[in-house]
């Protein structure tokens, strides 16, 4: 679902099991060619990182099933700047119970600090 309410249709192969602060965490990957997008939200939204979701990306998993999922990698939609955008909203898996305090912060507005 979008922040609209509009319902939006993607693809995705299975989950990614990770452990995050010492939590396993399983996170609903979008496939995105040799790339997996993750629509996420953690407990850092709305007061350190954006409310709606932030997006990452990892490379599609190797042979043996392996990933990358790096955090710091981790950045604000374009809802998050322009009132006018439509942006997806993450699956109920990707609410992740956990803060992550890595990658791009709040974005404020013009001359925040």
């Amino acid at each position: 679902m979008n922040i609209l309410g509009d319902i939006e249709t993607d693809t995705s192969t299975g989950y990614v099991t990770l452990t995050v602060a010492g939590k396993e965490v399983r996170m609903l990957p979008v496939d995105s060619g040799r790339r997996l997008w993750f629509i996420m939200r953690d407990l850092t939204s709305s007061d350190d990182t954006y409310p709606a979701a932030r997006f990452l990306y990892a490379d599609a998993p190797d042979a043996d099933g392996w990933t990358t999922v790096d955090f710091n990698m981790a950045y604000n939609p374009p809802c998050a700047f322009n009132p006018y955008t439509t942006c997806p909203l993450p699956p109920p898996d990707n609410r992740l119970d956990v803060r992550i305090e890595a990658g791009e912060k709040n974005y404020k507005g013009p001359g925040a600090h």
